[in-house]
């Protein structure tokens, strides 16, 4: 039941980053074709940036756990055995903790936000927590699952995020076909 939970929260954050993708777009052709015909959306490029920070964060946890995640293997990748786990295992601390540190900070940032009605600067005055819910909550999502993929490494588990190499040219079409490179 957790793990239907967890795989689905990371679903969601991927299918939310999606969203503000395509938020993003419609922002963008408003604004373009909206200066043809002397149409303004106020505040549109705020609004753009802002879908952007939030589609960065929200995608990250998904992208993690799909393997898709551009990581640094040239150490990790030549050890074998005993040692590329102790690596595995110290990597995701690493992650873990430099990830948790921010979650921390940037939902710190979007509560104080929320607590002293700080304002975006503007044409639109935007209660600024909102627009940072995207960012804190990626971070934290991210988190988790890092916290969830260290758990299961040190539980004994091959690494689910990590992908094993291509061994045909057609497998390596495919799968780029299916990250969207």
């Amino acid at each position: 039941m957790i793990r239907r939970f967890l795989d689905g929260l990371y679903l969601a954050s991927g299918v939310l980053a999606g969203c503000f993708l395509v938020a993003i777009f419609l922002l963008m052709m408003g604004l373009s074709l909206g200066r043809e015909v002397g149409f303004n959306i106020p505040a549109g490029d705020d609004f753009a940036s802002w879908c952007m920070a939030a589609m960065a964060f929200l995608g990250l946890a998904h992208t993690f756990k799909s393997g898709d995640m551009i990581r640094v293997g040239l150490l990790i990748d030549r050890f074998q055995g005993r040692k590329r786990r102790f690596f595995e295992i110290f990597s995701l601390v690493l992650g873990m903790g430099f990830t948790g540190f921010f979650a921390w900070h940037a939902v710190l940032l979007t509560y104080y936000s929320w607590a002293f009605n700080d304002m975006a600067q503007g044409v639109l005055a935007v209660p600024l927590w909102i627009p940072q819910l995207g960012y804190s909550g990626g971070l934290v999502i991210l988190f988790i699952a890092m916290l969830d993929e260290f758990v299961h490494v040190v539980g004994g588990g091959e690494p689910r995020y990590e992908k094993p190499p291509a061994t045909t040219a057609e497998e390596v079409v495919e799968r780029a076909v299916q990250s969207g490179v």
